[in-house]
């Protein structure tokens, strides 16, 4: 266990950074502030939906308090005094897991505290007339004291789980947790936690996401066996497993996992497993939906291109709003058969006569085809960020199966 902490060297040195005249303006918002980051809390994530009860309920909300008192008290290098948050967070950990609750909640209401802190803090910037860099520092120090307080809680949260483990298998599963836990968990945590579980750190991991098969009855059939060395977890919403030798292990997976579907993230460093898992779970979904054909086997590396276009539905709409807006107005028909014209040229930039062989249909509709594109798009056509910002844009819907624009 650690000396306690005071209020962490990152965030810290960020609020220290601000005019103690900010903590002075600020301090009579601190009760209020506090009961915006429960009510955040509350509203956002349903396991602490419920009223806060009984002596855990009072550690939350004396953890809320402490993290905002304690921001305030370290702007302009005031002392931080009693603010001492290790043991605090820990505590908070310990009670999540003694409680039944989970990790991913706990974190999650940290990210939704920190979000809600952030939003009071900006509008009380912005009336007061706080110049722009300060909120910048601000949003910082906030999301910095996160970071800190969220790895003691998961510290508390990890320990708690290791010392209620009785077998290796739930020791190993709770290794698992703290390996994919976001922000990363503390290096010694993890080393102690692996140690216990007899699991020597690798340098590098693989993540895989499985589905299982549709006929599996979890409460009365047993998990297959697996390698000693694969952490594994097959009953929780998302099964996974963690490989640091995906080439052997997939020879022993595959038979031992016979009707599942596996999906294999990107290797990694092992503190970056949960990015992993991430991207393999994201290439999954697309499996499920029909974008990349399904196998008993799908590696995300092989399918990249497809699993970035296909990642953020807020960043296509905006590049086919930005890429694909001459398109705007025209009619479905239209539209169609502009964007298959449009693709094709894209993506051969040849003669005429090879667009047609492509498309199908007779030279002069593609001379007419291209004519209507040109005055649509002018200049944008001789571009080659904005030309592959539009076959980007179009490739996508491609893959999904969509009209890029609302038709006229």
């Amino acid at each position: 266990m650690s000396e306690p902490a005071e209020t962490g060297s990152q965030a810290r040195t960020l609020w220290v950074s601000l005019p103690g005249e900010v903590a002075r303006r600020f301090r009579p918002h601190a009760d209020n502030l506090g009961k915006k980051i429960l009510e955040a809390i509350q509203r956002e994530v349903p396991e602490y939906a419920k009223p806060l009860e009984g002596a855990f309920g009072t550690v939350i909300i004396k953890a809320i308090e402490e993290a905002v008192i304690g921001s305030i008290d370290s702007i302009g290098g005031r002392p931080p005094g009693r603010h001492k948050w290790d043991e605090l967070f820990r505590e908070v950990g310990r009670g999540v897991h003694k409680g039944g609750g989970s990790l991913d909640s706990l974190q999650a209401s940290y990210r939704v505290g920190g979000q809600a802190a952030w939003r009071y803090i900006a509008s009380w910037g912005q009336r007061t007339g706080m110049p722009t860099p300060m909120l910048c520092v601000c949003a910082e120090a906030i999301f910095a004291v996160i970071e800190e307080i969220s790895s003691y809680s998961v510290e508390g949260y990890t320990v708690a789980q290791t010392q209620a483990a009785g077998t290796l298998e739930r020791r190993r599963r709770r290794l698992l947790d703290l390996l994919l836990a976001t922000p990363p968990s503390p290096p010694k945590t993890v080393a102690a936690t692996a140690e216990a579980a007899g699991w020597p750190l690798p340098e590098r991991v693989n993540a895989v996401a499985l589905q299982s098969p549709a006929d599996r009855h979890h409460d009365d059939e047993p998990g297959p066996s697996l390698p000693a060395d694969v952490l594994v977890d097959l009953e929780s919403t998302q099964p996974c497993l963690l490989s640091a030798n995906l080439e052997r292990d997939l020879r022993l997976l595959q038979p031992a996992l016979r009707g599942w579907h596996l999906a294999v993230g990107p290797r990694v460093p092992l503190a970056e497993a949960a990015t992993s898992l991430r991207w393999a779970s994201r290439t999954l979904q697309l499996v499920r939906e029909g974008v990349i054909d399904a196998g008993p086997v799908v590696h995300s590396a092989d399918h990249l291109s497809t699993v970035w276009l296909m990642h953020d539905d807020f960043l296509l709409a905006e590049l086919t709003r930005t890429a694909l807006g001459p398109l705007t107005g025209l009619t479905a028909k239209q539209q169609d058969r502009l964007g298959e014209t449009l693709m094709a040229w894209l993506e051969g930039r040849g003669s005429t006569p090879e667009i047609a062989e492509v498309l199908k249909v007779h030279p002069q509709t593609v001379r007419y085809r291209l004519n209507q594109l040109t005055e649509l798009f002018g200049d944008r056509l001789n571009d080659p960020a904005q030309r592959l910002d539009m076959q980007l844009a179009l490739h996508a819907h491609r893959l999904r199966g969509t009209r890029p624009l609302d038709a006229g």
